[in-house]
């Protein structure tokens, strides 16, 4: 009787301490779990990311505002946006160049709608991903000659556009672009060596800095050359951007001096930029590519002549990264497109993505996400000396 009594009472501690262990192995397993759990949030926590991704020079040109007839809704709604955005996550991508179109934003004088902007900023946000903020094209109603491509009839408007953007993206976006090539006819009609878009450009960064003493200001991407950078200068544009912004293209079809052509230009920029006092500031290329066709495919040539096809373009994205990431001067690079335009441009444009229209990925996305990973590497080799 004392025997079974004492076996009972055996049995009792033994579940005791059975329930003791597994209540602290549970805990134990829920701590390890709310540790991964908050691995796994620290990784997609947006501040985090935007830290590490502040310094990566990988950046794209993709046109995430396009919902319009013209451009045959590339972006309907936040299925293709997140779609986009998750695979510029995949691969590395840091920096977005993202247009804030007036049109879309003021569509009559005085109306604003930043709905459109708020969302695809914060799609953007909570990837991590940085965004360089184009602020450009006439509205029609503000417009000098009643077309997008027509400076505004009058400066203050624009001004005060540009204004609100900054003011209302301020704590999220601090690197503004004014403009797109205005150095360019197509972009902006009346060419005067960039005597008035200098006037503009000052104007905006006035006002900009007021609103936002921390932010930075590119001028309108250059696309013709030395000669527009000169023009900038010569028209007193040098204290209105903190950073030089360029665009260039070349075929990678023109063989060994094509690299040697895009590796020169930004060296060739600096040396002006220094003959102005302005050795201090950085390069940045916001535009630069070249299609990606596929084979079979019959599409008619872009202006560099013969269309590359997804191979050629592959090389040429390793060719471009690996030869302007040496130079110190050059601090980010933005590949023209993320993703291919549908019977846009109807030529070889429509094909400048490292994605597909259907967002499968092309060989040059694989080769930008490489690229990115080699720079990864050699700055922890540098951080380590």
């Amino acid at each position: 009787m004392i025997s079974e009594t004492i076996l009972i009472l055996n049995k009792k501690l033994m579940n005791k301490i059975i329930c003791f262990l597994t209540v602290i192995l549970l805990t134990f397993c829920g701590l390890q779990a709310e540790e991964i759990l908050e691995k796994e949030n620290m990784k997609n926590n947006a501040a985090g990311l935007d830290k590490t991704n502040f310094d990566n020079p990988f950046g794209v040109l993709e046109f995430l505002h396009w919902n319009h007839s013209w451009n045959n809704y590339k972006y309907p709604g936040n299925r293709d946006l997140e779609k986009a955005i998750f695979l510029m996550q995949s691969a590395q991508v840091g920096w977005v160049r993202l247009d804030f179109l007036w049109e879309d934003i003021e569509a009559a004088e005085g109306k604003f709608d930043f709905a459109k902007y708020d969302n695809i900023v914060e799609l953007l946000r909570h990837k991590g991903i940085h965004i360089l903020g184009i602020l450009h094209y006439s509205t029609n109603w503000a417009s000098s000659c009643g077309e997008w491509n027509c400076p505004p009839k009058d400066n203050k408007i624009f001004v005060n556009y540009a204004g609100k953007v900054i003011q209302r993206y301020k704590d999220q976006i601090k690197y503004w672009e004014v403009w797109n090539e205005p150095d360019s006819a197509t972009y902006w009609k009346q060419q005067d060596s960039l005597k008035s878009y200098c006037v503009l450009l000052k104007e905006v960064y006035l006002a900009a800095k007021k609103i936002d003493p921390d932010c930075k200001i590119l001028n309108g991407g250059i696309a013709n050359g030395l000669a527009s950078i000169n023009h900038l200068y010569d028209n007193g544009a040098k204290d209105y951007f903190d950073i030089l912004n360029l665009h260039f293209f070349q075929s990678p079809l023109y063989g060994k001096n094509a690299i040697k052509a895009v590796a020169s230009y930004p060296k060739l920029a600096y040396k002006i930029m220094v003959r102005n006092g302005d050795a201090n500031k950085k390069i940045w290329i916001t535009e630069i590519g070249c299609p990606g066709v596929k084979l079979g495919l019959k599409v008619d040539n872009w202006w560099l002549g013969k269309n590359p096809n997804e191979r050629q373009q592959a090389q040429w994205v390793k060719d471009i990264y690996t030869e302007l990431l040496k130079n110190p001067q050059v601090e980010k690079i933005f590949w023209a497109f993320f993703r291919d335009t549908k019977e846009h441009w109807n030529n070889g444009i429509d094909y400048f993505g490292l994605v597909r229209w259907d967002y499968s990925a092309k060989s040059s996305f694989k080769a930008y996400k490489e690229c990115f990973q080699e720079w990864k590497k050699n700055k922890a080799v540098k951080l380590k000396k």
